[in-house]
């Protein structure tokens, strides 16, 4: 088993940087998705803000992808490259992305990962079920890392809120999952987002994770369409993401990538996020 990074309170601090510059980035490439604007210019509204606030992508050139976030619309699931197609009126957009810092004392890359999904104009109540149940699906995977003592424990508590508030109704994506960031985009551990018996690695303070569940409203089965990106369901059915990366230190957790460190979203789960210590 890979050995899972243990970074300082500065090193997470750093990432926290990273977290911030990525929800900012983010909240640009949400307001710009609207209908009539294409994916790219999705891209180019996070890669501006990115980069205003001294962020490097961490997706560009990563395996030779040739953009600076996924979006995935519709029954695509994951790593949709953004190009000239035009937003429409009722699709489900995923757009997710990240950036990286360099702490100017070590020259070490820091990074962040998120993901958000966009209703672009007048969608179907059903899509915008598929996007409240994931974004809720990721935060009881959050609030569940509060306490867990295992990494598998997320991957329980995402499980056990879809299946027991909705059935068999949604679909979790198993070929794709959350990893563990700190020094690179994707490290150890994986982070599964369902129910396993061997419930991995231990948790402990100095550990971060991408925590990211992809839920469809049709079969999990999936494939890569001929980009050798762009993932999409088999059936044609809707999908949808919602990420946030996090990190575990001595006094509590911190959402990277939300200004507040989650604090609006855990108080209902009487979870209260802790500021990494100096």
């Amino acid at each position: 088993m890979a050995r899972v990074e243990i970074k300082t309170n500065a090193q997470l601090q750093q990432m926290a940087r990273a977290g911030v510059i990525t929800s900012r980035a983010l909240d640009a490439a949400v307001a710009a998705a609207r209908p009539g604007v294409t994916t790219a210019e999705v891209n180019a509204a996070f890669e501006r803000t990115m980069l205003e606030l001294g962020g490097t992508s961490n997706f560009y050139g990563y395996y030779d992808y040739p953009a600076t976030v996924c979006t995935s619309v519709n029954y695509e699931v994951v790593h949709g490259i953004p190009g000239d197609y035009v937003l429409k009126d009722g699709d489900i957009l995923s757009i997710d992305g990240g950036a990286y810092v360099i702490d100017p004392a070590t020259n070490r890359q820091w990074h962040g990962d998120s993901a958000r999904t966009v209703l672009i104009g007048n969608a179907s109540e059903a899509r915008a079920e598929l996007s409240a149940v994931t974004r809720e699906a990721m935060w009881h995977g959050i609030a569940a890392l509060a306490t867990a003592k295992k990494v598998g424990e997320i991957g329980l508590a995402i499980e056990a809120y879809v299946t027991e508030e909705y059935g068999d109704k949604y679909g979790i994506i198993e070929d794709y999952v959350g990893h563990g960031i700190g020094s690179q985009m994707h490290m150890a551990p994986d982070v599964l987002n369902y129910a396993v018996r061997d419930l991995g690695p231990r948790i402990k303070p100095g550990m971060a994770f991408a925590i990211e569940p992809m839920l469809v409203t049709g079969s999990i089965e999936t494939k890569v369409l001929s980009d050798d990106w762009t993932v999409v369901t088999v059936d044609g059915s809707d999908a949808c993401q919602w990420e946030h990366s996090v990190a575990v230190h001595s006094e509590g957790i911190w959402v990277l990538t939300a200004e507040d460190g989650g604090a609006s979203e855990l108080a209902r789960f009487g979870i209260t996020p802790v500021s990494i210590p100096a």
